[in-house]
């Protein structure tokens, strides 16, 4: 992965420069226009040497939810004519840890086992940041196999407070 990472960061880097006056709303529609080119029918309709590039922003442009900015339509068309869109998912990725960087938070992913919403989720917030030190971008995630608990994953740090994690504590130290 380290070849898109790669090819995707001077798109990141000139994207975050060209739209610094509105990086909230240059993330919204980066993000929407990466869930769009992940999907893998839109893909492969796009490596079809049959189809336009024309085509491909066409087809983009009408299954966004939002209308497309001018920057942002400029962005898509530029992404298309080099050939980019697969790399259009890690494009985002990276423009949102410039995002992040600037304002001085990260994303955190809570993985629970219920959902967790309103109050209970402001509260989550709280302890984590707290915790980890800093401002966070906090998205829940349902993953039933949990039990009960969180998994907290932000950047390369894990905090794992669930119950299989605990179940799989007691199992390690009971076989060892």
């Amino acid at each position: 992965m380290a070849e898109l990472a790669t090819i995707a960061r001077p798109y990141a880097e000139a994207l975050f420069k060209a739209t610094t006056a509105d990086l909230n709303g240059a993330a919204a529609w980066v993000e929407e226009l990466a869930v769009i080119a992940g999907n893998p029918q839109l893909q492969q309709f796009a490596d079809n040497p049959n189809a336009t590039t024309k085509q491909v922003f066409d087809v983009i442009a009408a299954v966004a939810k939002t209308p497309l900015s001018d920057a942002a339509k400029n962005f898509l068309r530029t992404v298309i004519d080099n050939g980019r869109l697969s790399v259009l998912p890690e494009i985002a990725a990276q423009f949102r840890a410039l995002k992040n960087a600037q304002s001085g938070s990260s994303d955190a992913v809570v993985y629970s086992a219920f959902p967790i919403e309103g109050g209970a989720l402001a509260d989550v917030k709280a302890v984590l940041e707290k915790r980890f030190d800093r401002k966070l971008n906090v998205t829940v995630r349902p993953q039933p196999e949990l039990i009960g608990g969180i998994r907290v994953v932000v950047g390369d740090e894990v905090l794992d407070t669930s119950v299989k994690a605990r179940l799989e504590q007691m199992k390690a130290a009971l076989t060892a």
